[in-house]
C-alpha cells in the first residue's frame, strides 16, 4: 500500500512541474483519484495519505464504498464522473457532490427537481461529446447553448464547466483544446479532462480537474 502513496506523491510533483511550465499556479489543477472497482484496502491507504478528492462511474458502486466513508471524511468530495441514468438521480444526488456528467436535458430536470426535494444542491459540469461518438455519452457540441440554457435558465443549475473524454484514436490535444474554447465562450471556468495517459497535454490546455485511476491505484484487478 505504500506504493499508492509514491504514485501519489510522484503525481502531485508531475502535476505541478507541467502546471508552471505552463504559466499556470499548481493549486489551480485538482486531481480526481479515480477509485472504480478498486479494492477497499487502496481506497483506504489513498485516504491514509490525505487525498480526499475521488471519483466514481457507479451510483450503485460508489454507494456500497462511500456511504460510511463519507461519515468518517467529512471533508471528502465525491464527483460521478460517469453515465447518469435517470432512475439513479436520487440515489446520485444523496451521495456524490458534483456531477460531471450532464448530458442531456431530460436529466438536468429530474437533477433539479431532486437537488430541491433532498436540499442538496449539487455544482454539475456537462459532458461533451467531443469525438460525436454514437457508444459515447455527452452532449454534441452543436448541442451545447441550448443544454446549458436549459440547466441554467430553466432549471437554476450551478454549471463549474465542461467535461470530456477524447477518442482513444484521435489527439487527445486537439479533444482539450476544442474543449477549452467551448469553456471559454460560455464563461465556464472548470475543465474536467485528461486521464492517466494524456493529463500533461490536458493540464496544458487548461484542465482544472485531471481524473487518474491507474496511475495511482495500479491495475483494476479482474
Amino acid at each position: 500500500m505504500s506504493q499508492i502513496s509514491d504514485n501519489l506523491a510522484t503525481l502531485n510533483e508531475k502535476i505541478c512541474k507541467t502546471a508552471s511550465e505552463w504559466g499556470r499556479e499548481p493549486e489551480s489543477v485538482r486531481l480526481v483519484a479515480v477509485s472504480k472497482k478498486q479494492p477497499d484496502q487502496r481506497i483506504d491507504a489513498a485516504l491514509d495519505t490525505g487525498h480526499r478528492l475521488f471519483g466514481e462511474n457507479r451510483v450503485q458502486e460508489a454507494q456500497k464504498r462511500w456511504t460510511e466513508r463519507k461519515k468518517n471524511y467529512p471533508d471528502l468530495t465525491l464527483h460521478l464522473i460517469g453515465p447518469l441514468q435517470t432512475n439513479k438521480v436520487k440515489d446520485a444526488v444523496a451521495l456524490f457532490d458534483v456531477i460531471e456528467t450532464l448530458d442531456r436535458p431530460k436529466l438536468a430536470r429530474k437533477l433539479a427537481r431532486e437537488m430541491e426535494t433532498q436540499n442538496r444542491h449539487l455544482s454539475c459540469l456537462i459532458q461533451v461529446n467531443t469525438g460525436k461518438e454514437d457508444q459515447k455519452s455527452g452532449v454534441m457540441p452543436e448541442d451545447l447553448p441550448e443544454l446549458l440554457k436549459i440547466a441554467r435558465q430553466e432549471c437554476g443549475l450551478n454549471i463549474l464547466g465542461l467535461m470530456c473524454i477524447p477518442p482513444i484514436d484521435e489527439p487527445a490535444g486537439l479533444h482539450f483544446a476544442f474543449l477549452k474554447q467551448r469553456a471559454d465562450e460560455h464563461g465556464l471556468s472548470e475543465l474536467s479532462m485528461g486521464m492517466s495517459g494524456d493529463y500533461d497535454k490536458a493540464i496544458a490546455a487548461g484542465a482544472t480537474y485531471i481524473r487518474v485511476g491507474t496511475g495511482i491505484f495500479g491495475k483494476r484487478p479482474e
